[in-house]
């Protein structure tokens, strides 16, 4: 996922965190200056349900603007599984059942 407030909040006129925290407060969201900087500047870990519902109401956008989904980064980052002749032929190791001990000499 990528972070779009910066870009969703110059749509609306807002060039600045300052005015972003501004505003904001005025809907009842009271952020930190280093956590509005974070979010500004960054992408952020985690948000809020709440704090990103206040977010979307103060620039009139939808969580979809916000929030850009990115399938190629997230396919990237899915392991990839070697096949059989990539692993050296090896194959697959099948578990003996019972008690397969070798007799003591005689």
């Amino acid at each position: 996922m990528r972070w779009n407030l910066r870009m969703t909040a110059a749509e609306q006129g807002i060039w600045k965190s300052t005015e972003m925290r501004r505003r904001l407060a005025e809907a009842g969201l009271e952020i930190s200056a280093g956590k509005m900087s974070a979010l500004w500047t960054g992408t952020p870990t985690t948000v809020r349900l709440d704090d990103l519902d206040i977010i979307c109401a103060v620039l009139g956008c939808t969580t979809g603007d916000l929030l850009i989904h990115e399938p190629e980064a997230a396919a990237a980052r899915r392991p990839i599984k070697p096949t059989e002749a990539e692993a050296g032929g090896a194959g697959t190791v099948t578990p003996r059942l019972g008690r397969n001990r070798t007799l003591p000499p005689a």
